[in-house]
Parts: C-alpha cells; sequence; structure tokens
C-alpha cells in the first residue's frame, strides 16, 4: 500500500518551514482507496515568492486547521504504507519537521518517483514534475497546489509501477527509515570478511578509499563501525560501497601499515595524526625481524639494512630468510622509509619481537 502525497510550505528557512496545504492519497496500486485534502495554518508568516507560486496566503489559512489539528488523520491514512512523492526527501523532511514540533516520531518508509522516473523513463530533458508529466500525456491541474501535484504523481506513479516489469527497480529504490537496505548491505559485506587481524579499506562507490581501519580482528572492527551513531561513523555507513582487506598476523605490522597507509593515502575520513620522526640509529646496521605470519608455519620479515628499513614481507621458507638477495625480492620496499623507522623504533622500545636476526658485527 502507498500513501502518494505532496506539500506546500510557508518557504523560509530549512527546518522552519510550516506547511500550508497537504493532499495525500492512499493507493493499492491500481486505485485510490482513501485520501486526505486541507489547507493547513502554519502559524507563522508565508514567504512572498511562494504565495505568488501557488496562490495560497495567509487569509486563506485563517481558519483552516493547524497541523496537530490533522496530525492524527495523517498517521492514520500512512500507516502500514510506503510514502510517495516527487522528491519525497522534501515532503518527508518537512513531515517528519512538523510531527517532531509535537514530540512524535514520524517514521515511514519511502519511495522518490523522480528517482524512480530516472531509472525508468530513460533520456527526459527534465523530471520536474510539471514537465515531466507533460512529456507523458499526463494532465496537471492546479500545478504548485498540493492536490492537482499529488493527483498527478499517482497517475505518474501507475505508469512507473507498469514499466516497473520485473518489479526489482521499485524494491531497490525504497528507502527504509529503518535502514533495512543498508543493514542488508553491512550484513553481506561482513560475511566476507576474516577474523583475523590486519586492516580494512572502506570504499565509495567509484573505488576510492575513504577510511582506514584495524583490529585484531577485521570482522569485529568493521561491525563496530557499522553499528557506531557518531557524525562521522555515519557518513561513513552512508558511504560504503564496499570494503577490501589485508591481513598483517601481529600487532607490528598492523601499526605499521596503518600508519604508513594513513601517510600515503589520505583517506577523507580518518583523523590527521602527525607522527614525529625520530632521527636516531638502530642499534645494529643490518638485521631482520621475525614476527608471527597470517598463518601457521609463516614468519613476517623486516629487513633493516645499512640502518635504513628496506621492506617488509611474508615467507615460510627458510632460504629465503637466509639468502638477502632472494628475500629482498620477496619483500615489499617501504614508500615511507622515515615513518616506517619510527614506527619500528616506538614498538621495539615498548615490545618484544618473536626475533631478531643480526646480519653484521
Amino acid at each position: 500500500m502507498y500513501a502518494i502525497l505532496d506539500i506546500e510550505t510557508t518557504g523560509g528557512k530549512f527546518n522552519e518551514e510550516g506547511i500550508t496545504e497537504i493532499a495525500i492519497y492512499k493507493f493499492d496500486g491500481l486505485n485510490t482507496v482513501d485520501q486526505f485534502i486541507s489547507l493547513v495554518n502554519p502559524e507563522k508568516e508565508i514567504q512572498e515568492f511562494v504565495v505568488k507560486l501557488t496562490g495560497i496566503n495567509s487569509k486563506m489559512l485563517r481558519n483552516a486547521p493547524k497541523f496537530y489539528e490533522v496530525a492524527k488523520r495523517i498517521v492514520e491514512i500512512t500507516k502500514d504504507c510506503i510514502l510517495v512523492a516527487h522528491n519525497t526527501s522534501f515532503d518527508y523532511r518537512i513531515l517528519r519537521t512538523e510531527f517532531s514540533r509535537l514530540g512524535f516520531e514520524f517514521d515511514r518508509n519511502t519511495l522518490c518517483t523522480v528517482e524512480l522516473s530516472k531509472k525508468l523513463i530513460l533520456d527526459e530533458p527534465s523530471y520536474s514534475l510539471g514537465k515531466l508529466v507533460k512529456s507523458l500525456g499526463i494532465p496537471i491541474t492546479d500545478r504548485h497546489r498540493a492536490n492537482g501535484d499529488a493527483l498527478a504523481t499517482v497517475q505518474l506513479f501507475k505508469l512507473l509501477l507498469q514499466k516497473d516489469v520485473h518489479k526489482d527497480i521499485l524494491q531497490n529504490t525504497i528507502k527504509y527509515f529503518d535502514k533495512r537496505t543498508e543493514k542488508e548491505k553491512f550484513q553481506f559485506i561482513l560475511q566476507s570478511l576474516p577474523t583475523a587481524q590486519g586492516l580494512f579499506y572502506v570504499h565509495n562507490k567509484g573505488g576510492t578509499i575513504i577510511y582506514i581501519g584495524k583490529g585484531k580482528n577485521i570482522k569485529s572492527a568493521v561491525n563496530q563501525l557499522f553499528t557506531k551513531e557518531t557524525k562521522r561513523a555515519i557518513k561513513i555507513q552512508d558511504r560504503t560501497a564496499s570494503i577490501t582487506f589485508e591481513k598483517t598476523g601481529n600487532d607490528l605490522f598492523t601499526k605499521l601499515r596503518y600508519q604508513t597507509e594513513l601517510a600515503t593515502l589520505v583517506p577523507k575520513f580518518n583523523f590527521k595524526k602527525n607522527i614525529k620522526i625520530i632521527n636516531d640509529h638502530f642499534n645494529n646496521n643490518d638485521f631482520l625481524i621475525i614476527e608471527k605470519g597470517r598463518e601457521l608455519g609463516e614468519n613476517a620479515i623486516i629487513l633493516v639494512e645499512g640502518n635504513t628499513v628496506f621492506g617488509y614481507g611474508y615467507t615460510n621458507l627458510a632460504y629465503q630468510e637466509n639468502k638477502i638477495d632472494i628475500l629482498k625480492k620477496v619483500l615489499t620496499p617501504f614508500e615511507n622509509k622515515e615513518i616506517s623507522k619510527t614506527i619500528i623504533k616506538n614498538y621495539l622500545k615498548k615490545n618484544n619481537v618473536q626475533k631478531i636476526i643480526r646480519l653484521s658485527p
């Protein structure tokens, strides 16, 4: 069941608008089964440009019901319905704002006929309601009045339902107030993640890395990000298209890869952190740091040569570790050697590693 609506407002500052007229048609997919149309006294002035656009002025609204007097009817007619409008984000925001002023949380799943039209009626020069319905031969009367625009939206939506033959486009366009689609997306992403230690990379729709995270359990760390309600976390959640990951196997490699990746990629939603570079030398010029690898029998290796960090990598073959020339081919050179050296030195001061092998006296 759908509740197709249109709202006219006073205009003014964002979230300070008031409703001047509302029209709602309850639609079962074929026919209108209920309707509610009313002027509304917004108890505030109407912007002059809005008066010219809609023809609704303050005098007309003097004896109209106030929003709290029609609120119950709006709740009843939209109950268990998907809210449909041409640019639903506007109408839904206005309704939620008005209900919020009454201390009531108005939650409905929504569909936008602008968004649907762009998917089902391609290559239109304009998707504004007036121009679109004219292009489609749908009659519209009382343009910029709630009833006229709502009736035109009913006819447009009926056409869109017909064009969505497999009903997959409509289903994929519904926005659930409880973020069900996001939850399904997040569940799908979580299924592909390991419980191992390492890093994860959050990508947006364009594939750009917008956030890097780390944890002893990658799946758990991502799940925590998906359930956080901070402003930053919500922005990341909204922009998440996919997540890739890299197992590290140990704390040193986790810290090392995390800090060097942040410095190299500078993801939009990570906090910027400046690392104070340590310029002093290691106690030995040439040595290997050997730590636990990502799986049984594998070692994580860092090579320091000439008191400079050369590279890092993983090996499970002893002869690779014993022959430096071969090892160098296996290892990945550090991109930012100064930051890497600082992180390694700080880590060695506070933590033990599995093994250090000196390569020079």
